[in-house]
């Protein structure tokens, strides 16, 4: 913890003596970004950006103001502004609070790394000059591209009643991608999804071997894919592979748990939920082979910490047992308003952004089932993998999902591969179809590093694990040429 925090602090008090509590949160962040594309040099970014967020409780109301002058002049100036605004807004507050919701929390973190050092930008550029090389396998690819970034996020956070929480999140993330034309059929490849590969670690994210032979595999599947036949129009049992779970679990349970859009606060501009206050604790959101945890704990998945940004210490809960809703993503705060159980969500974006409820790392449970024994189940079905494209409502109820790569799987056996595959279906319904879950050495962990919501907008890191998982009766489409 910096020393002059403290001193910051005790000048925020100062400004403000009436407040009932006062928190500091410093927010800095680095990041490094590099990109290739056609096999040449394309863009090197490099941005840091650091603030304090002073945080007064009174009358049983919170209020914010944020400030980069990190004096004790600014930061007196920031909680004076903080403590004005909560005196003219206590009246028309709509839930009272006690500083039960800001707890003395004391905590350390910081992520797993096992190399330190980094890596000159050339060499860094020679690698993603490399991948786009590798990409390039046949002159019908048209489009190669490879990025990395690489950074820091570092939050403090100290109150009036004890809190001293510091917090070092180091990440990474690689993106490889790949687009192919033969005459009207385009199709694109990507390693895992656009950005699906960044985690919390060090260099060691940055491996230039396995970048070489993912890039060479996403190159071959996209002329694989060039000469593939349309996706069929039925209905069959569907099997997700991991980087195309990410984004299910977290379009159709992660945002549908979140207490604040519960609640409606989301309401006019990220939307609502289709599930209610009464449902949790009995609502059958899927069948019983569906286990979700909110986990902060697995090293390198990309929003783990030891406690949110209010101090609530982060540790694994269920939200579905038995596919039986028992939790929601809500912080202490959406816990008092709605007396419902919740976990430690409450986090922000950045040093000027009150923290909300987020989603962190919501992941499937493993299962017991083999791939090989998921595949020889089925008659007819068809596996996709990696997101190409998505919608769904604003009540994260109906879904449509497009993906980048299928192969359909004929009595017992995968088959041919097929383009432009495509699922459509109804939150509790798809989830009540789950009908094979597999197991550890199926589970896989991706990230999603820019999940936005709130007014103004946040953009925050979400990381998703599972295994691989089958559905039945599900509707599938082709997406035309």
């Amino acid at each position: 913890m910096r020393e002059d925090l403290y001193r910051l602090l005790a000048a925020a008090h100062k400004a403000a003596p009436q407040a009932e509590w006062i928190g500091l949160r410093r927010h800095k962040t680095y990041m490094d970004y590099y990109a290739a594309v056609d096999g040449k040099f394309s863009n090197m970014a490099c941005d840091s950006d650091e603030g304090i967020m002073v945080e007064v409780l009174y009358k049983g109301h919170f209020s914010y103001a944020a400030t980069q002058n990190m004096t004790t002049e600014g930061i007196a100036a920031a909680a004076a502004q903080a403590f004005a605004n909560v005196e003219r807004a206590a009246p028309f507050g709509i839930f009272s609070f006690t500083d039960s919701v800001r707890p003395p929390t004391k905590a350390r973190y910081a992520s797993t790394r096992k190399q330190l050092s980094g890596k000159p930008g050339n060499e860094v550029f020679d690698t993603l000059i490399s991948a786009c090389d590798a990409l390039h396998i046949s002159d019908e690819i048209i489009q190669t591209a490879a990025t990395f970034e690489k950074g820091l996020s570092e939050i403090e956070i100290l109150s009036t009643n004890g809190a001293e929480i510091a917090q070092a999140l180091y990440f990474g993330g690689l993106s490889l991608g790949a687009v192919g034309r033969r005459g009207d059929i385009v199709q694109q490849r990507t390693a895992n999804g656009p950005r699906g590969r960044t985690f919390q670690g060090g260099w060691e994210l940055f491996n230039p071997e396995q970048i070489l032979t993912q890039a060479k595999q996403v190159g071959a599947e996209v002329i694989e894919l060039l000469s593939a036949e349309p996706c069929p129009n039925d209905t069959r049992t569907l099997v997700l592979m991991p980087d195309q779970l990410m984004l299910q679990i977290h379009e159709s349970i992660g945002h549908a748990l979140e207490i604040d859009r519960i609640l409606g606060d989301e309401r006019n501009f990220a939307g609502g939920s289709f599930i209610k206050i009464e449902d949790v604790g009995n609502f059958q959101y899927g069948s019983k082979l569906m286990n979700v945890s909110f986990n902060p704990g697995i090293a390198h998945e990309l929003a783990s910490y030891a406690a949110d940004e209010i101090g609530n210490i982060a540790q694994k809960e269920y939200l579905i047992k038995d596919g039986i809703l028992v939790r929601a993503l809500g912080s202490l705060e959406s816990q008092q308003r709605s007396k419902l159980k919740g976990v430690a969500n409450q986090r922000a974006t950045s040093w000027n952004r009150p923290p909300i409820d987020r989603m962190a790392n919501i992941n499937l449970e493993p299962g017991t089932s083999s791939f090989e024994d998921i595949i020889s189940s089925i008659e007819k079905g068809i596996l996709m993998r990696a997101n190409r494209s998505w919608t769904i409502d604003d009540y994260r109820n109906k879904f449509q999902f497009g993906c980048e790569y299928g192969q359909l799987i004929e009595n017992g056996k995968l088959t041919k591969t097929v383009r432009d595959p495509n699922y459509r279906g109804i939150s509790r319904y798809f989830w009540n179809n789950l009908c094979a879950v597999g197991d550890e050495s199926t589970f896989d962990v991706f990230g999603t590093p820019n999940c936005g919501k709130g007014e103004p907008n946040q953009v925050i890191f979400v990381g998703h694990a599972s295994p691989v998982c089958a559905f039945s009766n599900v509707e599938v489409f082709g997406g035309g040429k």
